[in-house]
């Protein structure tokens, strides 16, 4: 195998390193002195999940557009090979230990490929033959290289895409984890699948802020803090491990209370801005960001409008 492990030592992934994620914690606060409105001007959330609290962070109009408004997004080759993928190593990992072989694993990818062939993410794509065929073979080569990072016939697994959820005061916390195991000693181990590649520098730390939010529920839920966590880069075999720590848990209730009451005060006001990044080059709503001279009240329409249009494979331009 010539998987690359990278490990991470506690101290690089506690918070005074995650609070400096996307858009900074103290920004967020910032935000919490906006007058007082009266009623919330949109409906606040009940629950975060590690998605949430990053669009959040990285940009309040996205979130407003994806999480408070729910607006459908089109579907992505990116977005949708990802989710195939991860179906498929969840059939591998329904096998017993013995049975993952790689043969095993190409019939649990074409299993999936065929389960999403009518599936609006994978319809909506719109592939043609040879589209279909580099789609296909992008897949095959991301599961192979999962072959390369590790032995699917020694993972000692004991849960697959397992939901979890615990209360923090009125808040609910939420997310699903890819692979719950154990390891040779009998401890809790956390494995995310990435099919993007490995981030670096600051982003890499945006990644792990999500990990100690798996950790604090794995706390919250089962009891007991998982020994590491693994996020597993299939784009290019790297692995980056960190082992979490009372702190790194601890301060996922700092920062899903500060997010939260942030959260809270722009639905209340209705004041969600927008914070210009990189990622705006992959967002499905630039086109009603007041960033870039759009409406954000006609998304409601439009954007309901662009994801049918997107479906049935008409231009809505």
């Amino acid at each position: 195998m010539n998987a690359l492990i990278v490990h991470r030592t506690r101290g690089e992934a506690d918070g005074a390193d995650v609070r400096t994620l996307g858009c900074p914690v103290s920004t967020v606060v910032d935000m919490t002195d906006l007058a007082e409105a009266t009623s919330p001007v949109w409906p606040i959330p009940s629950s975060l999940s590690p998605s949430r609290v990053s669009s959040f962070t990285s940009c309040p109009m996205q979130f407003r557009f994806a999480s408070v408004q729910r607006l459908p997004e089109p579907p992505g080759v990116a977005t949708t090979r990802g989710s195939i993928v991860h179906r498929a190593l969840e059939l591998l990992f329904v096998l017993p230990a013995p049975e993952r072989t790689p043969e095993a694993l190409a019939s649990a990818l074409a299993e999936a490929l065929d389960e999403y062939s009518t599936h609006p993410d994978y319809v909506g794509l719109h592939l043609d033959d040879a589209a279909a065929t580099k789609f296909r073979a992008e897949c095959d080569k991301l599961i192979e290289r999962y072959l390369d990072m590790e032995d699917p016939t020694t993972i000692r697994d004991i849960g697959l895409e397992v939901r979890m959820a615990a209360n923090v005061g009125s808040l609910e916390l939420r997310g699903i984890i890819d692979r719950l195991e154990l390891d040779a000693d009998g401890e809790l181990v956390v494995t995310d699948y990435k099919t993007g590649r490995a981030p670096s520098g600051k982003f890499e730390q945006k990644s792990l802020a999500g990990v100690h939010f798996y950790s604090f529920l794995c706390e919250a839920v089962l009891g007991k803090r998982p020994a590491k966590v693994r996020l597993m880069y299939l784009s290019n075999g790297e692995t980056i491990e960190t082992v979490p720590s009372a702190q790194s848990v601890r301060f996922i209730d700092t920062r899903t209370a500060a997010v939260w009451k942030a959260v809270e005060r722009a639905c209340t006001t209705g004041d969600f801005r927008p914070n210009q990044s990189r990622l705006c080059d992959w967002c499905s709503f630039q086109q009603w960001c007041p960033a870039f001279g759009g409406d954000p009240d006609q998304a409601a329409v439009e954007a309901v409008a662009a994801y049918d249009a997107s479906l049935d494979g008409r231009d809505t331009a």
